[in-house]
């Protein structure tokens, strides 16, 4: 893989891309596989920051840090040919910083409200975004992926806790962007999009019969540091509302 020059300007003016077939269908199925495994065999002796669950708690909605609970999943977020393709984004050598999942089951997924990622990611400057790949196909009606595009070029919004379980900071009003003018990630699985830790995003929550689960890669510059004042705030909405 590698970023087009198309692809970095139309990833700088939205701040957001899709890319087609980003996984094969035999690799989607080797996710797929590895997370059932993991799930099943694995999770119950990780720590609780290794998950999120839905308000049934014990249907997964997140998992958090598989580059550190599982070997294979770190393999993938180091491969050479996805740092290539990010390593213009972020404008410089891409450091692997989060290997995670929003599972979205079926009748039950959660919603995720209007926030930004680098609320959470608090770096600057902010060279840091997620390839977010769907695993099962995303469609309009299971809650897919809503994004500001243009909306990373107006910096940090004013955020407030938001009460929701591994979504604990959004933003402190919804976007003024009527939903009809955002771009709806609408996928198939090995599909992906690629977004800026400042574009504005959000879903709905899944009701139908049809489970969204999204595989996300999240890597930043090697070149950005902690902000302070995001990391209190967003340290205040975790102490708020704990993802696990």
């Amino acid at each position: 893989m590698k970023a087009s020059a198309q692809l970095l300007a139309d990833y700088e003016r939205d701040g957001v891309v899709l890319i087609r077939q980003f996984l094969s269908a035999g690799e989607v199925a080797a996710v797929r596989a590895e997370l059932e495994r993991y799930i099943r065999d694995d999770l119950s002796a990780q720590p609780v920051d290794a998950r999120t669950f839905e308000k049934d708690d014990k249907t997964v909605r997140n998992l958090w840090r598989l580059e550190k609970y599982n070997e294979w999943f770190r393999q993938l977020g180091e491969r050479q040919d996805i740092r290539a393709l990010v390593a213009p984004l972020v404008h410089g050598e891409p450091v692997l910083v989060g290997v995670e999942t929003f599972n979205k089951p079926a009748r039950i997924g959660s919603g995720v409200p209007y926030h930004q990622d680098n609320a959470y990611f608090c770096q600057t400057p902010p060279d840091m975004l997620t390839v977010w790949i769907a695993i099962d196909a995303v469609t309009e009606a299971n809650g897919p992926v809503f994004f500001v595009k243009g909306s990373h070029r107006d910096g940090m919004q004013p955020t407030k806790p938001s009460g929701v379980r591994g979504n604990s900071i959004g933003l402190a009003a919804p976007s003024s962007v009527p939903l009809a003018e955002q771009f709806c990630g609408l996928l198939a699985p090995g599909d992906a999009t690629i977004h800026q830790c400042e574009t504005i995003h959000h879903s709905a929550p899944n009701t139908t019969d049809f489970a969204r689960l999204g595989l996300l890669l999240v890597y930043r510059g090697i070149h950005t540091q902690t902000d302070p004042a995001l990391k209190t705030a967003y340290a205040a909405a975790v102490a708020t509302t704990p993802p696990a």
